[in-house]
């Protein structure tokens, strides 16, 4: 199986985040996140966890939900110490070719 996104970091911590990734739900869809494909990215290094995700639109009401959710996951498992960032960005913009073999299924695709 292909990775769900980039991952650049201890080995120790790539199933660990990605467990926490994939507990946060996106509300509208209700799937996680891994699964809809909002997550570009993650990078750990000695000062912290960065991640890359985007929204299915700008306009998406649950952003913060989505943030604030990621945030307290990551929280659960990263080393105390390390600092977590949760970035937005919008290049290349999410389509429906970014979502996993299973939330395809569940959408009926």
């Amino acid at each position: 199986m292909s990775e769900p996104y980039p991952y650049e970091g201890p080995e120790v911590l790539r199933e660990p985040i990605l467990a926490a990734l994939r507990r946060v739900v996106d509300p509208e869809v209700a799937m996680s996140i891994v699964d809809v494909g909002l997550v570009y990215g993650v990078t750990v290094t000695a000062d912290g966890v960065k991640v890359l995700m985007t929204m299915t639109s700008a306009a998406c009401p649950a952003t913060d939900v989505i943030v604030d959710d990621s945030c307290n996951e990551l929280d659960r498992v990263v080393p105390e110490g390390l600092r977590i960032d949760v970035e937005l960005v919008w290049e290349p913009p999410w389509t429906t070719d970014r979502m996993s073999a299973r939330a395809k299924a569940f959408m009926g695709w």
